[in-house]
C-alpha cells in the first residue's frame, strides 16, 4: 500500500491519501487515508518544540491499540488497521473542527481557571468544547459559539458530546486495570461517507494525561511541557501496561 500525496501535516502527524489504484488489499483510495506518526514533539501552541527518536513509532503502537479496543467495544472509529512501525489506514473522514476535552482528575488549565487543586479526583467527568483553530490557539467555546461559527449543528453536538462521555466510560476502567489513571485527554470526530459521526485523530500519550495509579508519576506529555525528562521512557511505559509486554 503506497503513499499518495500529503493531505495534511500537523505537530505530530502526516496524512496522505492512496495511489489512486484499488490495491490487493480492497481499499478504496477513495474511502481511506494513511496517517504517518511523526517523531516531533511541542508544546505551548508549537514554542516548545523538539524532536525524540521513535516517539512516532510508540504513539502509532498506543494508538492502533486504544482503538482496537474500542473498536471491539463497538465504537466507530476511523482506524483500520496499524501498517507498519510509523503508519495505520484510516477511513476518510470530514474532520469536525471541534475538541472535546474530558476530565476525570484535576490537572492543567482546571487548576488556574476554578481553583481545584491538582490531583482531585471529579466526582463527574467535565466536558469541554475548544474550537479547533491553530491561529486563534484553539479557544474554548460552548454551543452558542459553536451555532454562530456554524461549524456543527445541535444534534452533532449533542452526538459527540454522547459519544465522547461513553468512550470515556470505557477508557478510565481499561486504563486502571492496567494500573494508570486517566486524567484528562482529547477527542475528535468526523463525517464519515455515510454522514455518520466517528471517532477520528489519535489516542496517545500526547493527547491524554496518565498517571501510575499508586504513584501518580506522570507518564505523558506534561514530562516535555515541564522539563521532566524521560519523556519517552513514559511513553514506552504506558505502551508496555496496555500491550501485556507484546509490542
Amino acid at each position: 500500500m503506497d503513499k499518495g500525496y500529503l493531505l495534511h501535516e500537523g505537530k505530530a502527524k502526516r496524512v496522505y491519501t492512496l495511489e489512486d489504484t484499488e490495491g490487493e488489499d480492497g481499499f478504496d483510495p477513495k474511502e481511506h487515508l494513511l496517517v504517518e506518526f511523526k517523531d516531533s514533539i511541542s508544546a505551548f501552541d508549537g514554542v516548545k518544540v523538539d524532536e525524540m527518536p521513535e516517539k512516532g513509532v510508540l504513539n502509532n503502537k498506543i494508538s492502533s491499540i486504544i482503538y482496537t479496543f474500542l473498536e471491539e467495544q463497538d465504537v466507530s472509529t476511523h482506524f483500520v488497521k496499524k501498517l507498519n512501525s510509523k503508519e495505520m489506514l484510516v477511513k476518510r473522514v470530514d474532520i469536525i473542527p471541534l475538541e472535546v476535552v474530558i476530565r476525570n482528575i484535576v490537572s492543567g488549565s482546571l487548576i488556574k481557571r476554578l481553583g481545584f487543586k491538582e490531583g482531585t479526583i471529579l466526582k463527574y467527568p467535565v466536558v469541554e468544547l475548544y474550537y479547533k483553530n491553530d491561529s486563534l490557539s484553539d479557544p474554548m467555546i460552548n454551543e452558542y459559539h459553536i451555532k454562530n461559527l456554524e461549524i456543527a449543528t445541535e444534534e452533532e453536538v449533542e452526538a459527540v458530546t454522547k459519544k465522547a462521555l461513553e468512550i470515556n466510560e470505557l477508557l478510565v476502567p481499561y486504563f486502571n486495570e492496567r494500573d494508570l489513571l486517566l486524567v484528562d485527554y482529547k477527542l475528535e470526530f468526523g463525517r464519515d461517507s455515510d454522514e455518520n459521526i466517528i471517532l477520528a485523530d489519535e489516542i496517545s500519550p500526547d493527547s491524554c494525561r496518565l498517571w501510575d495509579r499508586e504513584t501518580y508519576k506522570i507518564l505523558d506529555k506534561d514530562r516535555f511541557r515541564k522539563d521532566m525528562g524521560e519523556v519517552l521512557e513514559g511513553y514506552s511505559e504506558i505502551l508496555q501496561r496496555i500491550s501485556g509486554g507484546e509490542q
